[in-house]
């Protein structure tokens, strides 16, 4: 059962078309920059989101969520667990109702605070190893 639930989950979030991508970066090694690059490729609307950066690859990046010049369906995390406990209640404020945290990026309380703001999740899962399929 929960493994359906959470298939559920990715194909719904896979399905949405704009994403912002919290942990983007221009270091081309990093998932931060390879999760943005093939969202981009494959079709999606990608917001980079790193208050380091000014642009990657050409392409502008936002310092925070409530930066991006549009409301975007979907956030995926690949920052440390205590920056996105931090960023959650922006995401909620937004609107934003679908959060996607990579490995590493979430421990239990980060789990906690994403169902008390009522927000559907996936988590373990990597979105550039879905995408890549």
């Amino acid at each position: 059962m929960y493994v359906d639930a959470v298939e559920k989950a990715k194909q719904k979030m896979l399905s949405m078309e704009k994403w912002a991508v919290i942990g983007v970066t221009q270091d081309k090694s990093r998932y931060g920059y390879k999760i943005y690059k093939i969202l981009n490729e494959k079709g999606y609307v990608a917001y980079g989101v790193n208050p380091k950066y000014d642009e990657v690859d050409g392409e502008k990046v936002y310092p925070s969520i409530k930066d991006l010049p549009e409301k975007v369906d979907c956030v995926d995390f690949l920052v440390n667990p205590a920056v996105t406990l931090k960023l959650l209640d922006e995401v909620a404020s937004q609107g934003i109702r679908f959060v996607w945290f990579q490995p590493g990026t979430f421990d239990e309380d980060v789990l906690d605070k994403a169902e008390s703001l009522g927000l559907e999740m996936v988590y373990y899962d990597c979105v550039y190893a879905e995408l890549m399929k």
